[in-house]
């Protein structure tokens, strides 16, 4: 009825203007070609090459950027973060999965803000969206990583073009 769906709207969360991305670090990796070819040399490079690319969207966006990947290198109970310019990197704790810990950050941090999650696993993405928080698939978000770096590079031309004028 009219009277629920209003009811349910006056519950929807409200945000503050902060929107938080979560980003599955290893499925976004396996669903970019290009990411995907590199990790097949080099895991490592990979995770860098990734870690560059968020980083300058990042920069464009002005979100929240948080980029999981399954532990690779912690061992026991204690989960690793790092940041790396403005992005906070995690790296789950041993026998924590990326799926386990974008779910219980999504669950908490979509009561008060926008929370985006880039993932194209079909069950987190239901999880995602049971918790309120908005999916993305890989492929979608690399277009619009594409999109933000067209616009990056413009900016970029537009001011090199204008102070070639001024000399």
């Amino acid at each position: 009825s009219i009277d629920k769906a209003a009811e349910k709207y006056k519950k929807s969360p409200v945000y503050d203007g902060t929107e938080y991305l979560l980003v599955d670090g290893y499925n976004v990796i396996f669903a970019w070609e290009h990411l995907k070819e590199l990790s097949e040399r080099s895991l490592d490079g990979a995770r860098h090459a990734l870690i560059n690319i968020l980083c300058n969207y990042q920069g464009y966006s002005k979100c929240n950027l948080i980029l999981v990947f399954d532990a690779y290198k912690v061992k026991g109970e204690h989960r690793e973060v790092e940041t790396v310019n403005n992005i906070s990197i995690v790296y789950t704790k041993e026998a924590e999965t990326a799926d386990m810990f974008i779910e219980k950050t999504s669950h908490k941090l979509a009561k008060t803000n926008k929370v985006r999650v880039v993932t194209s696993d079909a069950l987190e993405q239901m999880i995602i969206l049971g918790n309120g928080a908005l999916r993305v698939s890989s492929r979608a978000f690399l277009e619009e990583v594409r999109q933000a770096e067209n616009e990056i590079r413009e900016i970029i031309n537009s001011s090199n073009e204008l102070n070639n004028n001024m000399n």
